[in-house]
């Protein structure tokens, strides 16, 4: 099967498409709907990354409940060593194809390789790759958590001395001896971290690793994540705060309806959606004059006036005539920052209801 990059000749919306050698598909542009025709290249033609730069693959899969598609035909990579974030609305199928990924449930179609092996076959090898945290963590409540993760230790044939050290690190060391049942759900949801890090897996999927967390332990959780990007291990997030995936992630994946709708790097994703930074300037003294003098300027597209501050939409390039028409127009700038777009607007507009 050969994996490849289409854009759509009418929106030029780009989406992964699947198939076989020198065959012929239709395809219909999730985003506007418009049919066409691919043709795959023969193998000999093609120019594609190496399986061994590749952790996770997943080309063409399907799931239905009850005739309906959770997970529509999606298709994607997650290169070794890099941070890729899986985000959509609630029901959107991330959980569904996070367990299909782990091969905990049977998927209709499509193929999953973990490390180049290919889960449906080979599932036991796959796995033994992967730490995984799932979206409800659930332990043992009747044994404490140095027995939780002695057990997990056991199963993983990893080192029983690294489960210390784990609880240690997820900041649960006044709580080894206790059992489990009498956790918070943040207690929980650390000691799930653990569990997923222990051995060490170059693989990690975690499901809504946050959920749950005080603003301490969400922060706790975001370091530990690049600590173990830096030692070169591959992760797979899914989570709800937008924030704290576009401050870690190398490249999401946004899945709406079943649909993988987007894919790139959220500076990728702002540019193709034509959004554009904001910036806040803070004046000695706000006029109508400024306002004015700040709308005539060509490549702005919104200015809000809040007190002494002025909001302004525009293409980086048009900054620096931004500032000049204040300055003309008698405004003392005192301050001054840009925003750029952030992955929360990427989102509401990959994921708006049409």
């Amino acid at each position: 099967m050969i994996s490849k990059v289409v854009k759509c000749p009418k929106c030029s919306y780009k989406t992964t498409v699947i198939g076989e050698s020198g065959k012929k598909i239709i395809i219909t542009c999730p985003k506007c709907n418009t049919k066409g025709n691919y043709l795959f290249p023969e193998e000999h033609q093609q120019l594609t990354k190496t399986s061994d730069s590749i952790a996770i693959e997943v080309n063409g899969l399907i799931k239905t409940f009850n005739g309906l598609r959770a997970v529509d035909n999606i298709s994607f990579n997650v290169e070794k060593g890099e941070i890729f974030g899986f985000l959509g609305p609630n029901g959107a199928g991330k959980t569904t194809t996070i367990k299909a990924m782990l091969g905990l449930i049977h998927t209709n179609s499509g193929e999953i390789k973990i490390n180049g092996y290919d889960i449906k076959p080979s599932g036991k090898d796959a796995k033994k790759f992967v730490g995984y945290l799932p979206e409800r963590v659930a332990f043992y409540d009747n044994l404490t958590a140095l027995q939780n993760l002695h057990f997990y230790a056991e199963i993983k044939k990893s080192s029983k001395e690294d489960c210390i050290t784990l609880i240690e690190e997820f900041g649960l060391s006044d709580s080894v001896n206790k059992k489990v049942g009498t956790f918070s759900k943040g207690m929980v949801q650390r000691l799930g971290m653990a569990r997923a890090i222990l051995g060490s897996s170059p693989i990690l999927i975690l499901d809504e690793p946050s959920g749950g967390l005080d603003p301490r332990g969400v922060v706790l959780i975001r370091n530990k994540i690049r600590e173990m990007k830096n030692k070169g291990t591959t992760i797979f997030i899914s989570s709800h705060i937008l924030s704290e995936i576009q401050e870690i992630c190398d490249r999401v994946g946004i899945i709406n309806k079943g649909v993988l709708v987007a894919q790139d790097t959220v500076s990728g994703l702002s540019k193709k959606l034509n959004l554009k930074p904001k910036i806040t300037v803070e004046l000695e003294k706000m006029s109508d004059d400024v306002v004015a003098s700040v709308k005539k300027v060509k490549g702005v597209d919104k200015v809000e006036k809040i007190g002494k501050s002025i909001d302004v939409i525009c293409d980086p390039k048009t900054k620096a005539k931004v500032i000049l028409a204040i300055e003309t127009a008698g405004g003392n700038i005192i301050n001054l920052y840009t925003r750029e777009p952030s992955l929360e607007e990427v989102f509401m507009r990959f994921t708006e209801v049409k």
